[in-house]
Parts: structure tokens; C-alpha cells; sequence
């Protein structure tokens, strides 16, 4: 079975729409013992984890739940106290003056609008990866975010690994020499049967299908949609922005490169036969500016590993390759090769994380996400810029959003990251956003 991701699928939308939320200029005060309080937009899979990271916390306070179905936020309930204020519509919760920011972890597709609102209510915000399912809302929650001096802190918590930064600073300082090329995967082997097959069914009656919805076209509920088989879905996610993107932002990381500026990517459903809308094999080259070559694979109908050496990245420079993970990072010596000198030009190296941890042992114990919230925390006070600004999210995301449209054109995609648009394909900037469904709009 081959099937080519249609065009359909990733553009299929209703008319645009108004949506009106009252931006709110004052914001809480926070004295030097006042704890943050925090709501959390979205508390199944990946905010159940957010709301165990924050807790880790002193300063913060879980003084709000939303969620669009009742089911989990009974669950977070039941784990963070029952006298926890709940609601179904993150708009009543946006109007609490009592909450200093918000944790947002709901599917791709409202992450923008929920964002946006947020930063014109007057709250902070923590938003998940990716930062967006367009490019153009992530370049309006940077605007927006700016506009109205908030922060705005992105799930990518790799961010605030004190190993990675170390060997991004000495990779951007030639350990490497020149990296040409960089490597990274999402490995999974789903064959036969995927994510599965489902008929269009009534949703569960604690499930609020048309606010999950949102913005995205009105469509039947399905068993292999929500809540979390979204993220095979074009309309509502992808893998290279899911889990991807945390690669590409590594890379990026390493690096120092911005957005790319050539783009190619092929793929399809070849062997998987469930009702995805995504490819189940996909390869993406990115060309870099500084002339560097970027691959991504979507390796779904097998799972065996990619790399000659363990870890997420491979990064290839002149002078030696390093093979990057979250507890060491490795460095490979690389040889001349055709009539050049065949001796080693460097020696092998380890850079391991527990070398490089805070003097704080309490936060050094604690996971990258964690430490992340915390990093967010401590911004709140400061009103410094995190670890993961918006706009640094953005930039990642774009890498994912950017190799979609590459895949559902067919063609090699040239990309102005000034003026962010595609300088050689019409059609593909007619993907670069969507037209919600009433009564959504981005309200910035």
C-alpha cells in the first residue's frame, strides 16, 4: 500500500471567524513570598506530567484545572486535590484576576489561540511544543507576547539541560570543526496495524468534541482522533512536529543556524494501514544557511536504530561527529580521508550531564522538565527571558511546519526566514495558515 498525503488533508478548513476575549491589563504583583498561581489548560497525557513537574515547586501553586472533557479532570483531581477550582472553557478560566499564569499542554491546533488569549488577559504563560500548527500563528504569538510584556516559556525542556548548553557553546567554538550535515529520527515500528481503524461514533458524553474541535472543520468524532491518536493526524498534528521537533531544536541548539532556507521531503503511507493522515515513512533534508545539511527521518514501519552510535543526534563536522543523548554526549574523532593526512584530529571525548549539574542539588535531582517549570518560575519573578522564549520555539517549530508543506507540495521549497515566506512556491504559502472555524480568530 502506497498513499500520498493529499493537499486536502492538510488544508481541509471552514470560514474565518471572530472570537472576542477581553485583554486585561492589570497583573497580580508578585512579593518576594507569594507563591505563583498557575491554571493548566489541558490535564491528560502531557499536562498530567506538566502539573507532577510544577509541583516539584514550592513557589507554585495549582490553583485551577480546565479541561474539555470531564473524565481527566476528574483524574487531576483525585491526584492534586479536590478543592481545585475546575472548568470545561479555558475563557472562564483566563478571566480568574486570581491566577498569575497559565500551563497550556491541549492539542497542537489550539495552542496559538490559547496562547494569544492568555498574554492579553495579563498572564504568563507555558506553552507545549510545538508552538504552533501554522507559521503565521507563531509568528503572532511572538508579536503578541512582546506586545504585552509576557512571558512566555516553550515545552521544549532540553532547554534547560546544563549538558546540552555546554556543548553548544564548545560546538559553535569549533570542537567539531565545520558541521556539514546532522542527523536525527522518530523511530517506531507500527506496522500492521497502526494507531488502528474507527467509524465516525457520537463522542463520550464527558467530552466536549466540538470545543476539542476548535478551531479545526467540524468533524465526527473517532475512537483513533482523541484523546492522544491526534498526533497522526494533519489536521491536528504530525510526528516530526511532536516528537521531531525536540531533535531539530537540539540541532539547532548545537549549532546556532535559525530557520532553514531550502527545504525537500518525501514520503507516504507505504506500509502501515490504519486511519492516519500522516506519512508512516518520511525523509526530510533542511539546507541552513551557513551550509549545513539537516535530515529528519519518520521511520514508522520499522524500528531499529539509525545511528552507528546511541543517542537522539548525530551531528558531523570536520574535525570529529558527536552523538548527543540527555545524560552524555559523545565525540568520534574523525580521519582524513582522500589524499589527506589518515591520523585521528582529535581524540575522543564524553561529555557527561552529571558533570555539568548546578551546585543546587535539589534542582539538579529534579528531570529537564522540572527544571524547566522551575526555569519558568524563577523568569516569572525576574521578568528575565527563559530558557525557551516563544521565539525560540517558534524557530523550531517552523523546521517541522515548514517540512509538511514540503511533503504535501512535492516540491523543494525555497524560504525567506526574513519575511518568512516561500520564495519560489504560491502554493506552498497558501499553507502557511489556515481559516478557523466561528467563532475562532486569533485575537491579537
Amino acid at each position: 500500500m502506497t498513499e500520498k498525503i493529499s493537499r486536502r488533508t492538510f488544508t481541509k478548513v471552514t470560514a474565518a471567524a471572530t472570537l472576542g476575549l477581553t485583554a486585561a491589563s492589570a497583573k497580580r504583583v508578585l512579593g518576594a513570598n507569594d507563591r505563583i498561581r498557575l491554571g493548566f489548560i489541558g490535564v491528560a497525557n502531557r499536562g498530567s506530567q506538566l502539573l507532577t513537574a510544577f509541583k516539584d515547586h514550592s513557589q507554585a501553586e495549582i490553583a485551577g484545572l480546565c479541561d474539555v472533557s470531564e473524565a481527566s479532570l476528574g483524574r487531576a483531581r483525585e491526584r492534586f486535590g479536590q478543592d481545585i477550582e475546575c472548568c470545561r472553557d479555558f475563557r472562564q478560566m483566563l478571566q480568574r484576576k486570581d491566577l498569575d499564569a497559565v500551563v497550556i499542554a491541549t492539542p497542537d491546533h489550539w495552542h496559538a489561540i490559547q496562547t494569544i488569549a492568555a498574554c492579553n488577559a495579563g498572564k504568563d504563560v507555558y506553552v507545549e511544543k510545538p508552538v504552533s500548527i501554522t507559521v503565521h500563528e507563531g509568528r503572532k504569538m511572538i508579536e503578541v507576547a512582546r506586545r504585552t510584556g509576557r512571558i512566555v516559556q516553550v515545552g521544549l525542556h532540553r532547554r534547560s539541560s546544563a549538558l546540552y548548553a555546554e556543548v553548544a557553546k564548545r560546538v559553535q567554538a569549533d570542537l567539531l570543526g565545520k558541521v556539514t550535515v546532522c542527523r536525527c529520527y522518530h523511530l517506531s515500528n507500527m506496522y500492521p496495524a497502526g494507531i488502528g481503524k474507527a467509524q465516525p461514533a457520537e463522542p463520550p458524553a464527558d467530552l466536549d468534541w466540538d470545543m476539542w474541535l476548535g478551531p479545526r472543520p467540524l468533524e465526527p468524532f473517532r475512537e483513533t482522533i482523541a484523546p492522544y491518536k491526534f498526533r497522526w493526524w494533519m489536521l491536528y498534528s504530525s510526528q516530526i512536529a511532536n516528537n521531531g521537533v525536540h531533535h531539530l531544536d537540539v540541532i539547532r541548539w548545537m549549532t546556532g543556524d535559525g530557520e532553514p532556507v531550502r527545504i525537500a521531503a518525501m514520503g507516504g503511507r507505504f506500509a502501515v494501514d490504519d486511519d492516519r493522515t500522516i506519512p508512516d515513512t518520511m525523509q526530510v533534508t533542511f539546507q541552513t544557511a551557513p551550509g549545513r545539511l539537516v535530515l529528519f527521518g519518520q521511520y514508522e514501519a520499522n524500528g531499529n536504530p539509525a545511528l552507528p552510535q546511541p543517542g537522539y543526534c548525530e551531528l558531523r563536522g570536520t574535525q570529529g561527529t558527536a552523538y548527543t543523548s540527555d545524560s552524555v554526549v559523545r565525540v568520534i574523532p574523525e580521519k582524513g580521508g582522500q589524499f589527506q593526512d589518515h591520523q585521528p584530529r582529535m581524540e575522543p571525548t564524553e561529555f557527561k550531564a552529571e558533570e555539568f549539574r548546578t551546585e543546587d542539588h535539589r534542582v539538579a535531582n529534579l528531570s529537564l522538565t522540572s527544571q524547566h517549570a522551575g526555569n519558568f518560575l524563577d523568569c516569572m519573578r525576574s521578568r528575565a527571558t527563559p530558557k525557551c522564549d516563544v521565539e525560540v520555539g517558534h524557530t523550531s517549530t517552523t523546521y517541522a511546519l515548514l517540512a509538511n508543506i514540503a511533503l504535501v507540495t512535492g516540491a523543494t521549497l525555497e524560504w525567506d526566514p526574513v519575511k518568512e515566506v516561500f520564495t519560489n512556491n504560491s502554493a506552498a504559502n497558501d499553507l502557511l495558515h489556515y481559516e478557523y472555524r466561528k467563532p475562532w480568530k486569533l485575537d491579537g
